[in-house]
């Protein structure tokens, strides 16, 4: 998707930037619960039974909404309407909102505060999406 409109282009672009960012941090998290999830509960045993877990149980639950914005994005960049600065500012700062790790938050942040606090991989992606966002 291309626009006549700078600013519009640029946005887009950030979308598209912050994706990938967004995959990999996500990617993290989710190895990084898969092996908190084994401590508690035993070897999963298979891809599918983990893809079964990521899915269905209350364990991955604080995953799902940034597993849902990726795709939000997914369709905003493959939209074959046309879409506006508005709406790529708008998402832009839903991924504000939805990245925010906090001790005392929701059950998204506070559990992404603990990965960030256990695994240093994933406090460095976090940094890279909050200065994606700052600008």
């Amino acid at each position: 998707m291309t626009s006549t409109d700078p600013l519009l282009n640029s946005r887009l672009q950030r979308l598209r930037e912050l994706r990938q960012t967004l995959l990999r941090l996500h990617k993290a998290l989710l190895d990084s619960e898969r092996i908190e999830y084994e401590q508690f509960h035993g070897r999963i045993k298979s891809n599918n039974e983990f893809f079964q877990l990521v899915i269905g149980d209350e364990w991955f639950s604080w995953l799902r909404p940034i597993s849902q914005f990726i795709v939000q994005i997914d369709e905003f960049l493959a939209s074959k309407e046309p879409v506006t600065l508005n709406e790529a500012n708008q998402l832009l700062e839903q991924a504000r909102v939805l990245i925010q790790p906090c001790s005392e938050g929701t059950k998204l942040e506070k559990q992404y505060y603990r990965a960030i606090q256990r695994d240093p991989d994933i406090a460095f992606m976090s940094a890279e999406v909050t200065k994606m966002l700052a600008t």
